[in-house]
């Protein structure tokens, strides 16, 4: 397929800014794969569609506040600092993307707190807005850690055009994330409330956790009109034998799978044996899942509202098939769904 396939238009006003007041009081699209079939329901509906023994696979990535705001030594230019991903533990060493990128070169110091108690030099051009950042802090580890969580902001995508809240903390983060990483939430879990999940259980519901550190390149425009030719960022995934084992069990009782986002999809599709069954992981995965696609473990998917000409869109399209996946998002644009990371869940079945 090409990039064309995947283009549309969607009105500003449903790009969601904020979530719905309660987790699981968001609208939920049910999509069926095998005839296209739409349903109008809330996410806390969810229940009705599966039975005891049915499993879910979650992503439980926590979000660390990743976004920090520096100064440049000398001029005091006011520079964003994107905490990408820890390259060195003992030497402080951090891959960084810097806006605006231009002001910022090799050897140049930038200072962080209302007092400058964080320094961090600049050691390497990675790309064009890409660095890597040698912070300068006299203490321990678990101080330094502390101190970047508390200068740092919860990284919003750009999309949502409006200042960090402290709301966000809580509300990008799913109640479940456990293994700190991410930069970008798996906003598909954020539908599950406390709740909900309570529910899930009584109703003999299983759970089996993954681990994929959701990176900036989920947000990377395809810039290819052959998709083939896209590479996809590589993030950091880990299936462990006790995911397998809940997964593997359901798949060998012909019970439901359900896949929780994108990235879990991603995570599993990594890691597949012979026999179609998941299997143990810990590396790197820089998985790409376009039309057509044959899926391995999951039979079916919750997933968001996602941006045009996108990676995740892409997948999407994949597993529900593109046209009733198509057909879907201009029934979601004229029935008003909230689009993105705060919006609106679909359930493809």
């Amino acid at each position: 397929m090409k990039l064309a396939s995947f283009k549309f238009d969607l009105p500003k006003e449903q790009i969601a800014l904020y979530p719905t007041k309660d987790r699981d009081g968001a609208k939920l699209m049910v999509l069926h794969r095998k005839d296209g079939k739409i349903e109008h329901k809330k996410f806390k509906n969810i229940l009705d569609y599966f039975n005891e023994g049915d499993t879910f696979i979650l992503n439980n990535t926590r979000v660390f506040p990743a976004r920090m705001w520096g100064n440049k030594e000398k001029t005091g230019a006011k520079i964003e600092v994107f905490m990408l991903r820890e390259l060195n533990r003992e030497s402080l060493l951090w891959d960084v993307i810097v806006d605006p990128a231009r002001m910022i070169r090799i050897g140049n110091k930038l200072y962080f707190g209302k007092d400058d108690e964080l320094v961090a030099e600049v050691i390497d051009n990675t790309t064009s807005r890409g660095r890597t950042l040698r912070f300068l802090f006299d203490g321990t580890y678990e101080e330094f850690k502390a101190a970047i969580t508390e200068m740092g902001e919860t990284p919003l995508p750009r999309y949502i055009k409006r200042e960090t809240e402290p709301s966000d903390a809580e509300r990008y983060q799913t109640i479940y994330a456990k293994e700190e990483g991410a930069v970008a939430a798996p906003t598909a879990g954020l539908h599950f409330s406390r709740e909900l999940m309570k529910r899930m259980e009584l109703q003999g519901l299983e759970f089996a956790e993954v681990t994929l550190h959701v990176g900036l390149g989920t947000f990377r425009p395809v810039e290819v009109e052959d998709l083939t030719k896209h590479k996809m960022d590589s993030e950091q995934a880990i299936i462990t034998p006790e995911a397998c084992k809940i997964v593997n069990k359901a798949i060998v009782n012909k019970k439901r799978v359900c896949c929780v986002g994108t990235t879990t999809m991603r995570a599993i599709e990594s890691s597949v044996n012979t026999e179609n069954q998941l299997n143990p992981y810990n590396g790197w995965t820089n998985k790409f899942i376009f039309p057509p696609y044959d899926f391995s473990i999951a039979d079916s998917m919750i997933t968001n509202f996602h941006m045009p000409e996108s990676t995740l869109l892409m997948q999407v399209a994949a597993f529900g098939g593109y046209d009733h996946v198509w057909n879907a998002y201009k029934v979601a644009m004229k029935e008003k769904y909230r689009f993105f990371s705060y919006g609106d869940a679909m359930l493809i079945i």
